[in-house]
This record gives structure tokens, sequence and C-alpha cells, in this order.
């Protein structure tokens, strides 16, 4: 068999393979959170998220928006050295981020079983 006719059935061999594996995942809601910053900042955002009073009191400060916490959840990083602490029934997670503004900030988040608490924003 020619290296044509060998190269030709690998190509269709290797796009209907491919339909098939979007095809399996297109439906789901698929994530690949292998390393633990991931799992973390995932686990955070898929639970109802609340603010403590502490929390709002900087919120209403005006330098910083819940646009900023959302994309400090997505796209931060968890400071594990500090964070995964037993605090007030639940763990509390160090996540360093950049406001649009690329003011640096942390956020101080209790993670419990059911929800996610944002204790405090801090303006580094």
């Amino acid at each position: 068999m020619k290296f044509v006719h060998r190269f030709a059935y690998y190509l269709v061999g290797l796009v209907m393979g491919c339909f098939f594996v979007a095809l399996v995942f297109s439906g789901k809601d698929t994530r690949c959170n292998y390393f633990p910053n991931a799992r973390v900042l995932n686990s955070l955002r898929t639970k109802p998220f609340q603010y403590s009073p502490k929390a709002l009191e900087t919120l209403n400060e005006k330098w910083i928006d819940t646009a900023d916490i959302k994309n400090t959840l997505q796209f931060g990083d968890v400071d594990f050295d500090q964070s995964n602490v037993p605090y007030k029934k639940g763990k509390l997670y160090v996540i360093e981020g950049k406001t649009i503004k690329n003011q640096e900030i942390i956020l101080k988040v209790t993670n419990y079983e059911n929800k996610a608490v944002l204790e405090e924003i801090i303006k580094k």
C-alpha cells in the first residue's frame, strides 16, 4: 500500500476519533482540574458564594467590585502555605489575584461543605 493511501486512512480515522471525542464531551460539564490550585478555585466557584460584613464594607469603598472577585476566583493563585487551615467549621483559603485596574489583592475565603464565604479583601 502506498504512503498516500496509508495517510488517507490515518486522516479518516483521526477525524472520526475527534468527532466521537467531541460528541462525548460536548454534552457534559466536564473540567480537567488536575492541579490543587484549579480544584480549590473550582470548588469555591461552584458553591453558593456569600460575603461577610467585613468584605461588604470593603466592597462599599468602591476600589474593588464583584467582577474583580469573580476574576480572582477564576484566575487567582491559592497560597497553600497560609491556606487549608481549619476556620469556623470550614477551611480558610488565601487567594492572590488582581483587579481590573491591575491592583494586587488578597482574598480570604472560608470553604464550608455547602457554601463559600468571602471573609476579607486585602489590598497589597
